[in-house]
């Protein structure tokens, strides 16, 4: 499979506007989710044996530590095939309070000779009642073979004074049929989304989100569903820090460190294009920022280490570092679908997982 992308699909794709060969891959890769026999019989196939030892992460149980990134379904329409193709985890999203179109096109840019992407796209995504809709006629949580994790992020008309109540109006919607629930405060394709890290603007909104969390436990049959923060790698060591503190005192239940990088360095220094880069480029930094979480919280806080993820060593770097878990997107455009289920087979038997 890996020749057969590398050297058919591959070219095949890179002829065409990113955005236009992602679109085809979530269609491919939805009609994919709906077939009743093949997706099953690839599951059994790429999945690790039934016997291996889950991993346990914030009160969930994951077949493998590999995981696909937001920002690849952001409206939940393909995300039953990654099962299919090995992946112990999708995320979908990021998904926002009202439907938006996102930004401008293009809005997408391929760095093949560095194994990097820039995005611009927005936060465009179909609204979070929408995805709700689409999500109930789906199996949900303890019913699926892989945690589905749902990132939500603000709507773009949405002030910053009024971010808690946007934020608010999508866990409302979303939390019933998600496994865990990603806090995105850290794209760079929302303006001031990012002012959403600073200390007491994150705290107002993690808190109210853990509050209304708590309300589900008060309702019959409620489930509290686990809450985690995606942060950005353009951070401080003091911005970091203090994000950290919140966190803790909050008993948040994970981080996801990191998200697209807005710094220009190496040969990206003179590129004039708005936008975060994913991929190799922020590899090293996002390894290094995992490495201080688990330093400064002392490994109690579960984090799900992403950015520049493409081959077993790196996201092994991840894991040394102090990751529990994996996320990648990006390295599956240059590598291949087949990319989490190798990483994860690597993994789990540098971890002696399999049985």
């Amino acid at each position: 499979m890996s020749f057969f992308y590398k050297n058919i699909l591959k070219p095949l794709f890179f002829r065409l506007d990113p955005e236009h060969a992602h679109e085809l891959v979530v269609g491919s890769l939805s009609l994919l989710s709906k077939t009743p026999l093949i997706r099953p019989a690839m599951a059994a196939f790429n999945q690790l044996p039934q016997a291996s030892k889950p991993i346990e992460a914030f009160g969930l149980k994951f077949p493998n530590r590999v995981g696909l990134a937001a920002g690849f379904d952001k409206n939940a329409k393909c995300w039953p095939a990654f099962e299919a193709l090995g992946f112990g985890h999708v995320e979908i999203g990021t998904v926002t309070a009202l439907a938006q179109p996102g930004n401008p096109k293009p809005r997408m840019f391929r760095f093949p000779e560095h194994e990097a992407l820039l995005n611009r796209m927005g936060f465009n995504n179909d609204g979070a009642l929408e995805v709700a809709q689409r999500l109930e006629t789906l199996p949900g949580p303890g019913q699926r073979g892989i945690p589905l994790g749902i990132n939500i992020g603000k709507s773009k008309v949405a002030p910053l004074d009024q971010a808690v109540e946007d934020y608010r109006t999508s866990f409302r919607a979303l939390a019933d049929y998600a496994d865990y629930l990603v806090v995105n405060v850290s794209s760079p394709n929302t303006p001031d989304l990012r002012k959403l890290q600073e200390g007491d603007r994150l705290r107002e909104l993690l808190s109210e989100l853990c509050r209304e969390n708590e309300v589900r436990l008060e309702k019959a049959g409620g489930v509290r569903r686990p809450i985690l923060l995606k942060i950005a790698p353009d951070l401080s060591e003091g911005e970091l820090d203090d994000i950290l503190q919140i966190l803790i005192d909050l008993k948040l239940d994970g981080i996801i460190a990191t998200n697209t990088t807005m710094s220009r360095e190496g040969p990206f220094k003179d590129l004039n294009e708005a936008g975060g880069i994913s991929g190799m480029p922020v590899c090293v930094k996002s390894t290094e920022i995992i490495a201080r979480i688990a330093k400064q919280t002392e490994g109690r806080l579960p984090i799900i280490g992403a950015g520049g993820i493409s081959s077993p060593d790196t996201a092994q770097a991840k894991i040394d570092a102090g990751a529990t878990l994996v996320q990648l997107y990006s390295g599956m455009i240059f590598e291949g679908p087949l990319l989490g289920k190798r990483i994860a087979r690597s993994l789990a038997t540098s971890f002696g997982d399999l049985q």
